[in-house]
């Protein structure tokens, strides 16, 4: 996965039939072992074909208008995958991290990573801090990269986390509500995803935003993430355009 190639935000004109932006969208990058395996080649081979639609489809949400994009790089499942192809993943995540400092530090995309830092190496979580310290000033799409993300151990930290706060006296269990247990969420402060868009073909959520999703609208695509494009995300946010959103009401 990695992080996209930025370039200078560029706005273009959405198809006229696609009058209705989601704010916040979320993607599962699911396919690219499989789409490795169509071809006969080495797993990581996907990967590295992922990245380059991850950065495609990162440049392309920004020029449009997306405020808010959400990719599911690295769970805290896929630490289960073998051993070489989780080598290779953290090999192609220190490279795009280190060529954002030197080739990207004048975009106006704002990177975050959400998710537990700590399961990585030291020289991976230092990358991580400077490519959020030198964007945070951005003033353009916010970015998520969700690595070692799972939805349920989030939920949990959030459980700790507020536990402590009631206990120190800093929260009163009164004021406890969604909205305050939002606060302790990765996404703090951005607005739950409006559409969340799944290629592959695979019917599931795979442990990825579960408290935010509650009335996200989902999209499934029937497309392996390496062949995934610009067209195909156009289709998913007409198909969004389409839906009705009654948030449980009538």
């Amino acid at each position: 996965m990695g992080l996209p190639f930025f370039t200078k935000k560029r706005k273009i004109d959405l198809p006229s039939e696609q009058p209705v932006l989601p704010k916040h969208v979320g993607i599962i990058m699911d396919g690219n072992g499989r789409w490795a395996k169509k071809r006969g080649l080495p797993r990581k081979a996907g990967h590295r074909e992922g990245a380059q639609t991850f950065r495609t489809i990162t440049r392309y949400c920004s020029e449009i208008g997306i405020q808010y994009l959400t990719v599911y790089a690295f769970s805290t499942e896929n630490w289960k995958r073998p051993e070489d192809e989780v080598g290779s993943l953290m090999k192609l995540f220190k490279s795009y991290l280190e060529e954002a400092l030197s080739d990207f530090k004048d975009d106006d995309i704002v990177v975050r990573f959400i998710g537990d830092k700590s399961g990585f190496s030291p020289e991976l979580q230092a990358l991580m801090r400077e490519n959020e310290e030198s964007s945070k000033s951005r003033d353009g799409m916010v970015l998520n990269i969700a690595m070692n993300y799972g939805s349920r151990d989030e939920i949990v930290r959030a459980v700790k986390n507020l536990c402590a706060d009631v206990k120190s006296g800093r929260v009163e269990e009164s004021a406890i509500d969604e909205t305050l247990f939002s606060d302790y969420l990765y996404t703090a402060g951005q607005p739950d995803p409006d559409l969340i868009i799944r290629p592959s073909g695979e019917y599931r959520i795979s442990n990825f935003m579960l408290w935010q999703a509650a009335y996200t609208e989902f999209v499934i695509m029937n497309k392996l993430w390496p062949d995934f494009q610009k067209s195909d995300l156009d289709e998913a946010l007409r198909i969004y355009a389409q839906r009705n959103r009654r948030y449980g009401g009538v």
